[in-house]
Protein backbone atom coordinates (compact mmCIF):
# COMPACT_ATOMS: atom_id res chain seq x y z
CA UNK A 1 0.00 0.00 0.00
CA UNK A 2 0.95 3.23 -1.13
CA UNK A 3 1.75 6.07 1.44
CA UNK A 4 0.69 9.75 -0.11
CA UNK A 5 3.09 12.90 0.63
CA UNK A 6 1.24 15.95 1.31
CA UNK A 7 2.23 19.69 2.40
CA UNK A 8 2.39 19.90 5.71
CA UNK A 9 1.47 23.27 7.41
CA UNK A 10 4.49 24.66 7.47
CA UNK A 11 5.07 23.95 3.99
CA UNK A 12 1.92 25.92 3.17
CA UNK A 13 2.61 28.72 5.22
CA UNK A 14 6.25 29.33 3.46
CA UNK A 15 4.68 29.12 0.23
CA UNK A 16 2.15 31.54 1.33
CA UNK A 17 4.49 33.95 1.92
CA UNK A 18 7.02 33.55 -0.95
CA UNK A 19 4.16 33.95 -2.81
CA UNK A 20 2.94 36.91 -0.75
CA UNK A 21 6.84 38.69 -1.16
CA UNK A 22 6.52 37.95 -5.22
CA UNK A 23 3.04 39.44 -5.13
CA UNK A 24 4.27 42.56 -3.40
CA UNK A 25 7.42 43.08 -5.54
CA UNK A 26 5.42 43.03 -8.56
CA UNK A 27 2.75 45.47 -7.17
CA UNK A 28 5.31 47.75 -6.70
CA UNK A 29 6.84 47.35 -10.49
CA UNK A 30 3.44 48.00 -11.93
CA UNK A 31 2.79 51.26 -9.91
CA UNK A 32 6.23 52.63 -10.41
CA UNK A 33 6.02 51.43 -14.48
CA UNK A 34 2.47 53.40 -14.34
CA UNK A 35 3.97 56.53 -12.77
CA UNK A 36 6.73 56.59 -14.83
CA UNK A 37 4.96 56.55 -17.78
CA UNK A 38 2.65 58.74 -16.86
CA UNK A 39 5.57 61.45 -15.48
CA UNK A 40 7.31 60.58 -19.44
CA UNK A 41 3.59 61.27 -20.95
CA UNK A 42 3.09 64.90 -19.31
CA UNK A 43 6.70 66.22 -19.54
CA UNK A 44 6.55 65.00 -23.29
CA UNK A 45 3.02 66.77 -23.46
CA UNK A 46 4.89 70.25 -22.23
CA UNK A 47 7.68 70.01 -23.57
CA UNK A 48 6.00 69.74 -27.61
CA UNK A 49 3.36 72.49 -26.56
CA UNK A 50 6.36 74.90 -24.99
CA UNK A 51 8.45 74.33 -27.83
CA UNK A 52 5.23 74.86 -30.34
CA UNK A 53 4.77 78.59 -28.51
CA UNK A 54 8.05 79.40 -28.50
CA UNK A 55 8.11 78.58 -32.22
CA UNK A 56 5.37 80.58 -32.86
CA UNK A 57 6.68 83.71 -31.13
CA UNK A 58 10.22 83.76 -32.40
CA UNK A 59 8.61 83.45 -36.24
CA UNK A 60 6.96 86.82 -35.70
CA UNK A 61 9.76 87.75 -33.87
CA UNK A 62 12.07 87.43 -36.62
CA UNK A 63 10.07 89.48 -38.85
CA UNK A 64 10.21 92.84 -36.03
CA UNK A 65 11.32 96.16 -36.48
CA UNK A 66 14.20 95.97 -34.66
CA UNK A 67 14.67 99.48 -33.17
CA UNK A 68 10.42 98.84 -32.05
CA UNK A 69 11.03 96.16 -29.43
CA UNK A 70 10.18 97.57 -25.85
CA UNK A 71 9.14 95.86 -22.67
CA UNK A 72 5.63 97.38 -21.00
CA UNK A 73 4.64 96.79 -17.51
CA UNK A 74 1.17 95.52 -17.68
CA UNK A 75 -2.23 97.28 -16.62
CA UNK A 76 -3.80 100.25 -17.79
CA UNK A 77 -2.41 102.60 -15.20
CA UNK A 78 1.08 101.72 -16.06
CA UNK A 79 0.68 101.50 -19.78
CA UNK A 80 2.88 104.61 -20.20
CA UNK A 81 5.73 102.91 -18.68
CA UNK A 82 7.74 101.17 -21.43
CA UNK A 83 11.31 100.69 -21.42
CA UNK A 84 14.16 99.20 -24.33
CA UNK A 85 14.53 95.42 -23.16
CA UNK A 86 18.20 96.47 -22.30
CA UNK A 87 16.60 98.55 -19.36
CA UNK A 88 14.03 96.28 -18.91
CA UNK A 89 13.84 94.24 -15.12
CA UNK A 90 11.65 91.59 -13.79
CA UNK A 91 8.08 94.39 -13.71
CA UNK A 92 8.02 94.47 -17.02
CA UNK A 93 6.12 91.36 -18.45
CA UNK A 94 4.64 92.25 -21.99
CA UNK A 95 6.65 91.83 -24.86
CA UNK A 96 5.61 94.41 -27.45
CA UNK A 97 6.98 94.72 -30.82
CA UNK A 98 6.03 96.19 -34.81
CA UNK A 99 6.11 93.49 -37.12
CA UNK A 100 7.16 94.12 -41.04
CA UNK A 101 4.53 93.19 -43.41
CA UNK A 102 6.19 89.89 -44.81
CA UNK A 103 3.20 88.07 -45.79
CA UNK A 104 2.83 90.79 -48.31
CA UNK A 105 6.06 91.34 -49.22
CA UNK A 106 6.35 88.06 -50.47
CA UNK A 107 3.12 88.14 -52.52
CA UNK A 108 1.89 85.82 -54.61
CA UNK A 109 4.44 85.39 -57.69
CA UNK A 110 6.19 88.37 -56.89
CA UNK A 111 6.81 90.41 -53.76
CA UNK A 112 3.87 92.77 -52.97
CA UNK A 113 6.37 95.83 -52.23
CA UNK A 114 9.72 96.20 -52.92
CA UNK A 115 11.50 97.94 -49.83
CA UNK A 116 12.87 99.85 -52.35
CA UNK A 117 11.95 104.15 -53.35
CA UNK A 118 14.00 105.33 -55.80
CA UNK A 119 14.49 109.04 -55.41
CA UNK A 120 15.64 109.53 -58.26
CA UNK A 121 12.82 109.19 -60.51
CA UNK A 122 10.58 112.50 -61.11
CA UNK A 123 7.35 110.30 -59.73
CA UNK A 124 9.21 110.53 -56.00
CA UNK A 125 7.97 113.90 -55.20
CA UNK A 126 7.07 114.23 -51.83
CA UNK A 127 3.49 113.09 -50.97
CA UNK A 128 4.75 110.52 -53.50
CA UNK A 129 7.23 107.72 -53.32
CA UNK A 130 8.10 105.78 -56.40
CA UNK A 131 8.55 102.00 -55.03
CA UNK A 132 9.75 100.21 -58.05
CA UNK A 133 9.30 96.52 -58.33
CA UNK A 134 5.77 97.19 -55.86
CA UNK A 135 2.70 95.43 -56.62
CA UNK A 136 0.29 97.35 -54.37
CA UNK A 137 -2.81 95.85 -55.60
CA UNK A 138 -1.31 92.52 -54.20
CA UNK A 139 -0.37 94.48 -51.22
CA UNK A 140 -3.57 95.77 -50.39
CA UNK A 141 -5.25 92.44 -50.90
CA UNK A 142 -3.45 90.84 -48.70
CA UNK A 143 -3.29 92.95 -46.15
CA UNK A 144 -6.83 93.68 -45.63
CA UNK A 145 -7.72 90.06 -45.70
CA UNK A 146 -4.93 89.40 -42.74
CA UNK A 147 -6.24 92.19 -40.98
CA UNK A 148 -10.21 91.26 -41.29
CA UNK A 149 -10.95 94.31 -43.53
CA UNK A 150 -9.97 96.88 -40.72
CA UNK A 151 -6.47 98.21 -42.22
CA UNK A 152 -6.01 98.73 -45.93
CA UNK A 153 -3.50 100.43 -48.25
CA UNK A 154 -6.05 101.79 -50.76
CA UNK A 155 -6.72 105.89 -50.35
CA UNK A 156 -10.00 107.13 -49.29
CA UNK A 157 -11.84 104.33 -48.16
CA UNK A 158 -11.97 105.31 -44.51
CA UNK A 159 -9.91 102.16 -43.01
CA UNK A 160 -6.70 102.42 -40.60
CA UNK A 161 -3.82 102.51 -42.66
CA UNK A 162 -0.63 100.80 -42.65
CA UNK A 163 2.70 102.87 -42.08
CA UNK A 164 6.04 102.94 -43.61
CA UNK A 165 8.90 103.18 -41.78
CA UNK A 166 12.11 104.05 -43.04
CA UNK A 167 15.90 102.76 -42.51
CA UNK A 168 18.04 105.11 -42.61
CA UNK A 169 16.90 106.70 -39.45
CA UNK A 170 20.36 107.48 -37.08
CA UNK A 171 18.19 108.54 -33.51
CA UNK A 172 16.35 106.12 -31.85
CA UNK A 173 13.64 107.13 -29.52
CA UNK A 174 11.19 105.02 -28.23
CA UNK A 175 8.08 107.48 -28.37
CA UNK A 176 8.77 107.47 -32.28
CA UNK A 177 7.04 104.67 -32.69
CA UNK A 178 3.95 106.01 -30.88
CA UNK A 179 4.14 103.41 -28.28
CA UNK A 180 3.25 106.44 -25.70
CA UNK A 181 -0.13 106.98 -27.71
CA UNK A 182 0.95 109.65 -29.98
CA UNK A 183 2.09 109.32 -33.77
CA UNK A 184 5.49 109.07 -33.98
CA UNK A 185 8.20 110.33 -36.36
CA UNK A 186 9.59 106.84 -37.44
CA UNK A 187 5.94 105.78 -38.33
CA UNK A 188 4.23 107.19 -41.50
CA UNK A 189 0.95 106.25 -42.57
CA UNK A 190 0.26 105.43 -46.41
CA UNK A 191 -1.42 104.28 -48.74
CA UNK A 192 -1.63 104.23 -52.15
CA UNK A 193 -4.62 105.02 -55.52
CA UNK A 194 -5.96 102.85 -57.57
CA UNK A 195 -4.11 102.24 -61.00
CA UNK A 196 -1.11 103.60 -59.43
CA UNK A 197 0.67 100.36 -58.66
CA UNK A 198 4.22 101.48 -57.24
CA UNK A 199 3.61 104.85 -55.51
CA UNK A 200 3.35 105.34 -52.30
CA UNK A 201 1.81 108.59 -50.67
CA UNK A 202 1.76 109.64 -47.53
CA UNK A 203 -1.32 109.73 -46.04
CA UNK A 204 -1.05 112.61 -42.74
CA UNK A 205 -0.16 116.64 -42.78
CA UNK A 206 3.31 115.61 -40.58
CA UNK A 207 5.28 114.42 -43.82
CA UNK A 208 8.98 113.36 -42.89
CA UNK A 209 11.52 115.89 -43.51
CA UNK A 210 14.34 113.34 -44.94
CA UNK A 211 12.96 110.58 -47.36
CA UNK A 212 15.21 107.20 -47.50
CA UNK A 213 15.78 104.89 -50.61
CA UNK A 214 14.99 101.43 -47.91
CA UNK A 215 12.00 100.79 -46.22
CA UNK A 216 9.60 98.22 -44.32
CA UNK A 217 5.58 98.34 -44.17
CA UNK A 218 4.03 97.37 -41.42
CA UNK A 219 0.32 96.98 -40.86
CA UNK A 220 0.10 95.34 -36.82
CA UNK A 221 1.85 95.73 -33.95
CA UNK A 222 2.05 92.29 -31.59
CA UNK A 223 1.92 92.13 -28.09
CA UNK A 224 2.46 89.30 -25.70
CA UNK A 225 1.06 89.49 -22.66
CA UNK A 226 0.60 87.16 -19.13
CA UNK A 227 -3.49 87.11 -18.37
CA UNK A 228 -4.48 85.55 -15.00
CA UNK A 229 -2.67 85.20 -11.88
CA UNK A 230 1.18 85.74 -11.41
CA UNK A 231 2.00 81.56 -11.38
CA UNK A 232 -1.01 80.41 -13.29
CA UNK A 233 -1.87 82.32 -16.38
CA UNK A 234 -2.70 82.62 -20.31
CA UNK A 235 -0.28 83.56 -22.51
CA UNK A 236 -1.66 85.79 -25.33
CA UNK A 237 -1.08 87.45 -28.78
CA UNK A 238 -2.73 90.69 -29.35
CA UNK A 239 -2.59 91.90 -32.59
CA UNK A 240 -3.96 94.22 -35.29
CA UNK A 241 -3.65 97.48 -33.60
CA UNK A 242 -1.93 100.50 -35.26
CA UNK A 243 0.27 102.53 -32.48
CA UNK A 244 0.41 105.00 -35.42
CA UNK A 245 -3.38 105.32 -35.50
CA UNK A 246 -3.30 105.79 -31.86
CA UNK A 247 -4.33 102.19 -31.18
CA UNK A 248 -3.60 100.23 -27.38
CA UNK A 249 -3.33 96.57 -27.71
CA UNK A 250 -5.71 96.39 -24.65
CA UNK A 251 -8.21 98.07 -26.47
CA UNK A 252 -8.84 95.72 -29.10
CA UNK A 253 -10.51 92.61 -27.60
CA UNK A 254 -10.88 90.89 -30.78
CA UNK A 255 -7.84 90.30 -32.51
CA UNK A 256 -6.09 88.18 -29.75
CA UNK A 257 -5.13 84.62 -29.82
CA UNK A 258 -4.25 82.74 -26.05
CA UNK A 259 -1.09 80.89 -27.15
CA UNK A 260 -0.88 78.21 -24.13
CA UNK A 261 -2.86 77.82 -20.58
CA UNK A 262 -1.24 77.25 -17.57
CA UNK A 263 2.15 79.15 -18.06
CA UNK A 264 3.96 80.13 -14.54
CA UNK A 265 6.70 82.20 -16.05
CA UNK A 266 7.66 84.38 -18.68
CA UNK A 267 10.85 86.13 -19.29
CA UNK A 268 13.02 87.85 -21.81
CA UNK A 269 16.13 89.80 -22.47
CA UNK A 270 18.24 91.40 -25.01
CA UNK A 271 21.78 90.29 -26.04
CA UNK A 272 23.49 92.01 -28.21
CA UNK A 273 20.70 92.07 -31.61
CA UNK A 274 19.19 88.72 -30.00
CA UNK A 275 16.13 87.75 -28.01
CA UNK A 276 16.44 85.26 -25.29
CA UNK A 277 12.94 84.00 -24.43
CA UNK A 278 12.06 81.66 -21.41
CA UNK A 279 8.72 79.87 -20.90
CA UNK A 280 7.78 77.70 -17.98
CA UNK A 281 4.51 75.86 -18.05
CA UNK A 282 2.60 73.29 -16.12
CA UNK A 283 0.05 70.82 -16.20
CA UNK A 284 -2.50 72.04 -13.70
CA UNK A 285 -2.87 68.59 -12.20
CA UNK A 286 -4.09 67.10 -15.23
CA UNK A 287 -1.90 63.95 -14.85
CA UNK A 288 -3.65 62.94 -11.34
CA UNK A 289 -2.43 63.76 -8.09
CA UNK A 290 1.25 65.21 -9.92
CA UNK A 291 1.16 68.88 -10.71
CA UNK A 292 4.06 68.42 -13.78
CA UNK A 293 6.19 71.38 -15.14
CA UNK A 294 8.34 72.21 -18.25
CA UNK A 295 10.68 75.11 -18.81
CA UNK A 296 12.19 75.81 -21.99
CA UNK A 297 14.43 78.93 -23.65
CA UNK A 298 14.96 79.94 -27.10
CA UNK A 299 17.38 82.91 -28.87
CA UNK A 300 15.69 84.90 -31.65
CA UNK A 301 18.51 86.64 -33.50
Amino acid sequence: MFKRAAFTMIELVMVIVVMGIVASIGSDIIVNLYENYIKTRAINRLQTQSELVLNQIAKRLESRVKDSVIARQSGSANFLNYVTLTDANDSYQILEWIGKDTESFNGIKNPGWSGFIDLDNPQSTNPNLKTIGSELNTTNAIIKALSNNQVSLLQGDGLQKPAIIFKGNSIFNLDDFGWNGVDGNYTHKVSYTAGSNDILNFEEANKPTEIFEQYDLAWSAYAIVPEGNQNDFNLTLHYNYQPWENERYDQNTTSKSVLIEHASTFKFTKIGDTIRLKLCIHDNNQSGNYDFAFCKEKVVY
